[in-house]
């Protein structure tokens, strides 16, 4: 099959797991084309695997002080209809150009719509139906949004949620799937491309890793006044950001690495966000973490609740870090057994369960 990728495109996320799962379809002869929009495009294009095209962006996130704002959002995304009404045509005329047999939509709302119009299957990938946060949890807006993703969600022919099924589903507090919609929601597994077994794993380090916004810049400053105090501990800080504490004996930063995963294969504990993929790696890997969490964002705080639910994990939200707080969520989640999930990583391989439902669709 002519499979199209229309995929979101902040943050990396969702570019990361569409490009995995589009390899792993080629293997079995289909073709994979990709439509996308900023950082994502770019990720996309530098991997040089798949024909892209920039697309149209549906929403604006934004941010306040660093952290995700809604209200900030909904104002920079006033013009969503007209967004959505220029995506929508846009991707009709890739599937038209293209000959698409098959439509994957990452969190883009209107790709469904478009495939829909043009009488051919599509899929929705996401993780998330239901929205709070840890600041705001219950409010009327998470609601409204909530109720309108659901109703969207009727659109796609099937629902991918990149997770374990239950009771395993890491968002599951993002997740609210009424009865009657169950059999259209299909739990695919994490959609990786990593064998544990090939990396050297180790506990020789602490990780860090928790996103490159500017304002997280104070916080490597704490790991670096909290290394100073752990002569006995090694830290390896990720971040693209500059501005990153200079190195030393048992402190050290890096920019762009070829493969960081062989640097979580080897730590002992990692410190990063609440996005998913990040603690998918995280618990392949086996490692406990800290979660420094945006606690305005939809997503992070959910996540984090489970990870902390299994053992896995100390969470604390990022308007509220110190240095005696986070020195002492290392020294608590140095004290965890994460299950060990290779197993369940084995039965639930996104790629594979994915691959079944498309070719079902045929």
């Amino acid at each position: 099959m002519r499979i199209l990728f229309v995929v979101c495109g902040e943050g990396l996320g969702h570019a990361s797991r569409s490009t995995k799962l589009a390899r792993y379809l080629e293997r079995f002869g289909h073709t994979c084309f990709f439509a996308s929009y900023g950082k994502a495009y770019d990720f996309i294009k530098k991997q040089g695997a798949f024909p892209v095209t920039q697309t149209c962006r549906e929403v604006t996130l934004e941010g306040d002080c660093g952290y995700f704002s809604l209200s900030k959002t909904l104002w920079s995304s006033k013009g969503l209809m007209v967004s959505l009404a220029k995506s929508l045509k846009h991707v009709r005329n890739l599937i038209v150009e293209n000959s698409i047999d098959l439509l994957i939509s990452d969190t883009m709302y209107a790709a469904v719509s478009a495939a829909k119009l043009q009488g051919i299957p599509s899929f929705f990938i996401t993780n998330q139906n239901r929205f709070a946060s840890a600041a705001d949890q219950n409010s009327r807006h998470w609601h409204i949004l909530s109720n309108v993703v659901e109703r969207y969600l009727e659109i796609p022919d099937s629902v991918m949620i990149p997770d374990f099924s239950p009771p395993n589903t890491v968002s599951a507090y993002n997740l609210d799937i009424n009865n009657e919609d169950k059999s259209k929601y299909h739990y695919i597994g994490p959609i990786m491309d990593i064998d544990p077994e090939g990396y050297d794993s180790r506990s020789d380090t602490i990780f860090a890793s928790f996103g490159g916004e500017p304002f997280k810049v104070p916080l490597y400053e704490m790991l670096k006044e909290i290394s100073e105090e752990r002569p006995y501990q090694t830290f390896e800080v990720f971040s693209t950001t500059p501005g990153l504490p200079e190195e030393s004996r048992n402190f050290k930063p890096y920019g762009f690495v070829p493969d960081i995963l062989q640097h979580m294969a080897s730590s002992r504990l990692t410190i990063m966000h609440g996005g998913l993929t990040s603690l998918h790696e995280s618990l392949l890997f086996n490692k406990p973490c800290v979660m420094i969490i945006d606690p305005y964002h939809p997503e992070q705080w959910n996540n984090g609740r489970k990870i902390e639910e299994i053992g896995a994990g100390v969470m604390i939200p990022g308007d509220r870090v110190t240095k005696k707080r986070l020195s002492g969520a290392i020294d608590e989640a140095l004290a965890l057994k994460p299950p060990d999930m290779k197993q369940l990583f084995n039965e639930e391989d996104g790629r594979v369960n994915a691959l079944k439902l498309i070719e079902s669709m045929s």
